[in-house]
């Protein structure tokens, strides 16, 4: 029996510059997509997939993450107080239980595989899962399910896929592909950001993978990739080499680049239309505000 995928690692030491000015004061991740913080998306779809072990690797000036998940104990006494009971309720599906998380720091920015690689004695010699929370994706079942329900079946490594534009090959880890067999795809090699025209497929690596121990133990030699980084597809495309199996997995959902300013509005529009008691007034709102642009044009 395969052993549970019981930790996730969630790399949230980036500065957030594309997002500047706002993120001068707060972390990235504390941004709110409607009235949830993107790592509240990340932490509940981990949660859904039957992680226990949460481990953030941060850097300086993250410590409003820490904050967000603590308890709020005047908040809680104050909503109450006035009978918010919905809102409590809310209020307490935020709050961590003691030990359930774990700080790291990544003291220099060397890339996704070095702060992958900064929890390696939390992980252990295990599997385990890993998030990037600019990476929103709705789903009626949560990508990380999917992926855990995949990897009790097949083992191995198992990788987020799904297919860009070619012109967009250039802008993410791209799958060399050996076998497609439809929701799974067997792969043979991994490229890290290749030039339009030189990439072997158009299957892009979306930020939600199961990992193995192996890809810790790559990890270790500290190889530098594209940019002059540590890149954690480089470390999984070295245990493809040695012989272990990789598996891209084609995820039922829509993914949102909540990473880019065009992509947190997309995903605003998307999960307030999705929300029951925004729905109406938004969607009016959308439809006048589309009617004023036709007419001006």
């Amino acid at each position: 029996m395969r052993r549970a995928v019981s930790k996730a690692i969630f790399p949230v030491a980036g500065l957030g510059t594309r997002f500047l000015p706002a993120t001068k004061s707060i972390p990235k991740e504390i941004m709110t997509l409607v009235d949830r913080p993107l790592i509240q998306y990340a932490i509940d779809e981990a949660r859904a997939a039957g992680i226990k072990e949460f481990i953030f690797v941060t850097s300086r000036g993250k410590s409003a993450l820490e904050d967000y998940f603590d308890w709020a104990p005047q908040l809680e006494a104050e909503l109450r107080r006035k009978g918010k009971t919905e809102l409590l309720e809310i209020l307490k599906s935020t709050t961590m239980d003691s030990g359930a998380i774990a700080y790291i720091r990544q003291q220099k920015p060397l890339g996704l595989g070095h702060a992958v690689w900064c929890a390696r004695r939390l992980v252990g010699n295990e599997p385990f899962a890993v998030l990037l929370p600019d990476d929103v994706i709705a789903a009626e079942k949560p990508c990380l399910q999917q992926m855990v329900e995949a990897y009790q079946e097949t083992g191995g490594n198992i990788i987020a896929t799904m297919e860009v534009p070619d012109e967009r090959t250039d802008a993410y880890g791209i799958l060399d592909a050996d076998e497609d067999m439809g929701t799974l795809v067997s792969v043979r090699g991994m490229i890290e950001k290749p030039a339009p025209g030189q990439a072997p497929s158009n299957l892009a690596v979306i930020g939600r993978y199961i990992l193995t121990p192996p890809v810790m133990r790559h990890l270790n030699r500290m190889r530098a990739g594209a940019g002059g980084e540590i890149q954690l597809t480089d470390a999984i495309a070295s245990v493809i080499g040695a012989g272990g199996k990789v598996f891209g997995y084609r995820f039922r959902g829509q993914r949102f680049d909540c990473g880019s300013k065009a992509g947190f509005l997309q995903a605003t529009v998307a999960f307030g239309l999705a929300r029951d008691d925004l729905r109406d007034d938004f969607a009016e709102y959308l439809r006048e505000i589309t009617a004023l642009g036709r007419a001006a044009q």
